[in-house]
Order: structure tokens, then C-alpha cells, then sequence
């Protein structure tokens, strides 16, 4: 049978399409990858035909049975579209047709491939959310055990990248896991939104066949039919607001990566990155280059701009369908791939780094980062802050003066700065007691950190197992 039989319209025409329109509406080249979940809302379909009486129980069987096969037949390679295949669509019912004849036909009966493509995107998307959600819980168990091997590694924690005060190099760490935290919370919650099945909208008007959305809805995994037949397959806010969650975790990973690009440089030496995780240069033999952490600021870009198109592309469309739509795919597909690259490379890279912690402690008390202990320790004496803010600003000024740091004052030089400054202040000119003055909750000190990281633990448990909980297709 040919492939022209398999066209979804036409009937109105005298004749095809033009090369120039067919070749620019072909979009099978890239949403082949949703044959799977065709498949998927086409058994489901078939059935609730057969509820409906459109089909009779052995033509069901016939059918379900072709499904079966075609979809295997797909991964395999040995069905493939031809260039004469618009889309997925058509080239999935033109694999019917070859197989079953005028019956393959049948199931086009209410619906169309407006709510098709609508069910499958959305199939698709929370299909793929929850492999994104697996990687980055892996790149988060990454992060989280360098926090664990260097629970108690003082580092300098820093504000406009100068020194500001000490923390623990795992606090530091579980700033970021906090980050992708929250972004597993979007997925999660972007996921509830999403699970609304769309087939059985039809063109737009629903369908006056005796049809049963909601069944068909059970069958693929969603909470229930959509409410409203032209927002079905117009919506594509979970098209966009998936890209938005990908943009954000491509910020995130980003603002990771240009850390470690700082970290892995001679000037800080905080990390060094495991060879298998490192380039080198093709002129300078001794370079060692964190291609990674650079590839995911850059794919940031990528990441942000499918967001932007996507958004420009909906933002002038009147109800119902138009096939402007048709460019929601590449962006959500691109940002799908962009996540299974970026995402293992980070996890692995971060999983194996070596933490310089030698390096951390001697630059944690560098620039006079305990000057804000000295503030503190007078307000604890009763001094207002503002008077405690410029004694210790006095204090840094004669230790710059002096190039000393402030442990290094004599108790005369203290005193000199101001009769409060008494010798006891020195109590606080130490980097483990910082760190161990910070009781509250969130806080850098010991107890503090061991809470957030048991919290982390639980919550990431939480996301894998929602990760690795499918959708049922």
C-alpha cells in the first residue's frame, strides 16, 4: 500500500501538496521519537472504540495485536517513516493500513491528530520528567556525599567573591543541593498539572461518538480527562512551563559549574577534578581543563533560549489549534537531551573531585573574614551594633596597616583600638569557633549541617522514588 494512502487529509483537495508545503510541514524527521507513546494512546483508544461499538471485539483484537507489533516493529528499526510521511501519525497508520487493511483505517474515528499530539506531548513530557528528576537526584547524592567525607572542612564562604566569612565547605555544597531541591519540587508539582489527558477533545468541539475520555485517561497514567475540549489542544502551558523548569535547573547547574571552574584554578585550588572528568589542551601539554562545569554554564544558553521560543511562538495564537504549535516539539526535545547529557556529566564529575582540604582551611580565615565574630562578640557584651560595626572596622583598618591578621594583634594594640576590645575577644579569633557559634537553624555550624543534610537524605529518597515511578503506558 502506498504511502500517499496513509495521508490524515486530503479528501477536499484535487490535488497533493506542493514540495515546498510538504517539505516544510514534514515533521516526522524529529517527533518520530513519540512513537512509543502513539502507540500507547492508540491502544487506548482502540478501546474505548470497541466500548463505544465503533469496533467489534475481534477487529479490537486484530487491532491491539497490529499495535503490538508495529510498535516492536519500530524499535527495531525495521519500520521506519519515508519522506513521504508527514509526521509520527501518519506514518504509524500507514503501518496499519500495510498490516491490516481497511480495518487500520478505523481507528482515526474520534479523534484527531490535534488531541493525539496534545496526549502524547504530555505522555512524553512526564515520561521524561521523571528521568530528568533520576539524574539530577544522582548529581544532588554527588553533592551530598562530598558534604558527608568533608563534613567538617572550614572554608571561606564568600559575598561578591571576597572573603566574608567562614563556613563549612559542606554547607557550601548543600547550597546548591538546596537549589536542585527545589527544582525537583517544580517537576513534582509541574507534574500534577500535566496529568490531564487531552484525547478525546477531538479537532477541537469533542467527538459525538459515545466515547469515554476518562477511561482513556486511567489507561495512560493521567488524573482525569481535560475539562474544556479547545483548551485541550491549545494548551501548551505544560510545554512551557517544563521548558521554564529546565532553564531554571540549566541556571543552577550553571552557577555549579562556574564555581568549580573557579575552585579547579590555580588561584583558588580548592578541587582538583579526576582525569576522566578533565580535557586537555592541544598546544599546552600541562592543561587540565574543566570542560564540564564549562559545557553547562554554555548549555544554560540553550536551555533559556528553547524556553524563549517556545513562549514567543504561543504568545499570539488564538483558540483552538494552529500549527504554529507544531514548533513546540524541537525545543522540549532539545531541552530532553540537553538534561540526559549535562546532568551525568556533572553527577560524575562532582562525584569524583578531589576536595583540597588543607587548601580550604588555610584560606578559610584569609581576609580577615572573623571581623564579623568581633562585631558579634561585642553586641553579646551589650554593645549596640552600630558602635561594635566601627570598632571592628577600626580593627580591620590597624591589622591592614599593620599587615597582621586580627589574631595576630597584641592585647596593648586591641585595647588601643578600643578598652573594649579586652583580651577575652580572642575567644572568637578562630575559625572552628565561628563556625561553632552558628547554632540556628540553616546555619554553617556542626549540629545545623547534620540536620540539613538528614533532611537532604530524606527528600531525596523522596524524588528517586517518584523519578523511578513511570508513567504507565
Amino acid at each position: 500500500m502506498s504511502s500517499e494512502t496513509a495521508q490524515l487529509w486530503g479528501g477536499r483537495f484535487a490535488t497533493g501538496p506542493a514540495p515546498a508545503l510538504a517539505q516544510l510541514s514534514r515533521s516526522v524527521h524529529f517527533d518520530w521519537r513519540l512513537v512509543p507513546y502513539d502507540i500507547a494512546a492508540s491502544r487506548a483508544h482502540a478501546r474505548v472504540l470497541h466500548h463505544a461499538g465503533v469496533l467489534e471485539a475481534g477487529e479490537l483484537s486484530q487491532l491491539l495485536s497490529s499495535l503490538e507489533e508495529l510498535g516492536k516493529a519500530c524499535e527495531t528499526g525495521e519500520f521506519t517513516p519515508t519522506p513521504t510521511d508527514e509526521d509520527v501519525h501518519t506514518a504509524l497508520e500507514r503501518g496499519l493500513l500495510e498490516r491490516l487493511g481497511p480495518l487500520g483505517g478505523k481507528l482515526r474515528a474520534g479523534r484527531s491528530r490535534n488531541d493525539q499530539i496534545a496526549t502524547e506531548l504530555r505522555l512524553y513530557l512526564r515520561d521524561n520528567a521523571r528521568g530528568a528528576a533520576t539524574r539530577l537526584v544522582e548529581l544532588c547524592e554527588a553533592l551530598v556525599g562530598q558534604s558527608q567525607r568533608h563534613v567538617d572542612v572550614p572554608a571561606p564562604g564568600m559575598t561578591h567573591l571576597q572573603h566574608a566569612q567562614p563556613v563549612l565547605f559542606s554547607h557550601h555544597l548543600l547550597a546548591h543541593v538546596q537549589a536542585f531541591l527545589r527544582d525537583l519540587a517544580r517537576l513534582q508539582d509541574w507534574d500534577v498539572r500535566a496529568a490531564c489527558c487531552p484525547l478525546g477533545a477531538g479537532a477541537l468541539a469533542g467527538s459525538s461518538l459515545p466515547l469515554n475520555p476518562e477511561q482513556v485517561a486511567a489507561e495512560l497514567g493521567f488524573d482525569g480527562a481535560c475539562e474544556n475540549s479547545i483548551d485541550a489542544v491549545s494548551d501548551r502551558d505544560f510545554a512551557a512551563e517544563f521548558l521554564f523548569i529546565t532553564a531554571l535547573i540549566g541556571v543552577h547547574l550553571s552557577r555549579l559549574g562556574e564555581e568549580i571552574v573557579l575552585w579547579t584554578s590555580h588561584e583558588f585550588g580548592w578541587i582538583t577534578l579526576d582525569d576522566a572528568y578533565a580535557t586537555g589542551s592541544s598546544i599546552m601539554p600541562q592543561k587540565k581543563n574543566p570542560d564540564i562545569a564549562e559545557l553547562a554554564r554554555g548549555k544554560a544558553g540553550r536551555l533559556i533560549g528553547s524556553l524563549m521560543s517556545l513562549l514567543v511562538t504561543l504568545k499570539g495564537l488564538p483558540l483552538a489549534y494552529d500549527r504554529d504549535l507544531q514548533e513546540d516539539k524541537e525545543p522540549v526535545f532539545d531541552a530532553v537531551d540537553t538534561m540526559a547529557l549535562v546532568l551525568p556529566a556533572m553527577a560524575g564529575m562532582v562525584d569524583t573531585m578531589t576536595v583540597n582540604a588543607g587548601v580550604l582551611r588555610a584560606a578559610a580565615p584569609a581576609g580577615y573574614a572573623l571581623a564579623t565574630e568581633v562585631a558579634e562578640w561585642l553586641v553579646r557584651a551589650g554593645v549596640p551594633f552600630r558602635q561594635a560595626h566601627e570598632i571592628t572596622g577600626a580593627l580591620v583598618a590597624r591589622c591592614v596597616e599593620r599587615g597582621l591578621q586580627l589574631h595576630e594583634l597584641s592585647d596593648a594594640e586591641l585595647c588601643d583600638v578600643s578598652e573594649l576590645l579586652t583580651p577575652e575577644v580572642r575567644e572568637v579569633l578562630t575559625v572552628s569557633g565561628a563556625i561553632a557559634a552558628r547554632t540556628t537553624v540553616g546555619s554553617t555550624g556542626a549540629e545545623p549541617v547534620a540536620a540539613q543534610l538528614a533532611t537532604v537524605r530524606k527528600r531525596l529518597t523522596a524524588y528517586q522514588e517518584w523519578g523511578t515511578g513511570a508513567v504507565p503506558l
